[in-house]
């Protein structure tokens, strides 16, 4: 059973950075695609980040792209979004998982889901 331990959410002031992990345990990490989603509240979760299986290609959604930079560490199953210039539209609930490679819609072989991290945003 997977386990995902996400951490480094946080109260920022817009415009400042905060950086995201995503720890996961008991199954192959490295051969699964991962990103970060996250759910702002009464709207749908959504894949904002993805990084390939060998890091080599990355996906952001239009709404991140140029303000988030996806990275993992294979030796050390985890995942890391760096989150700069950030803006109130970003506050939601981030979650990582793995994502189908251009649908960037969670993989149902993948399973759980962690608690996520909150990330506000003041303006």
């Amino acid at each position: 059973q997977v386990q995902l331990v996400e951490s480094g959410g946080g109260l920022v002031q817009a415009g400042g950075s905060l950086r995201l992990s995503c720890a996961a345990s008991g199954r192959t990490f490295s051969s699964y695609n991962m990103g970060w989603f996250r759910q702002a509240p009464g709207k749908v979760r959504e894949c904002v980040a993805a990084i390939s299986v060998t890091g080599f290609n990355t996906y952001y959604a239009d709404s991140v792209k140029g303000r988030f930079t996806i990275s993992r560490d294979n030796a050390k199953n985890t995942v890391y979004l760096q989150m700069n210039s950030l803006r109130p539209g970003d506050t939601a609930i981030y979650f990582c998982n793995a994502p189908v490679w251009g649908t960037w819609l969670p993989n149902p072989t993948f399973g759980s889901w962690g608690q996520g991290t909150k990330v506000t945003v003041s303006s």
